[in-house]
């Protein structure tokens, strides 16, 4: 699977969520809405001097004004449904944007 692929595969699935979604940047983002990114590299497997396998590594951050948002569970259920594997790594009220930012740590699998 091409590195393009995967990070479509995880992509595409996201933008279906219902709120503005961006990568990389937010820009002049109104709540509630999305940015991920793909950090890099974590595991890799070479063989015959080409990469055979190759594990990436990412963050999805949520923010939102609302207590309890069910974005938040469309996210998890968006990462349930594909070849990711991820961890919800940090939950965080910010006091000057009064906002609740939500991250996921994400890889692909295989």
């Amino acid at each position: 699977m091409t590195l393009q692929t995967k990070l479509k595969s995880l992509y595409e699935p996201i933008t279906a969520i219902a709120c503005d979604v961006y990568h990389l940047t937010r820009g002049d983002a109104r709540p509630p809405y999305i940015v991920w990114s793909e950090e890099g590299e974590d595991r890799s497997f070479n063989t015959d001097n080409h990469k055979a396998e190759q594990q990436l590594t990412g963050v999805i951050d949520f923010y939102t004004l609302d207590e309890f948002d069910p974005i938040a569970d469309e996210i998890q259920a968006v990462l349930n449904e594909e070849p990711v594997g991820y961890i919800l790594a940090e939950v965080q009220y910010e006091d000057q944007t009064n906002l609740t930012h939500y991250q996921w740590r994400w890889w692909t699998v295989g």
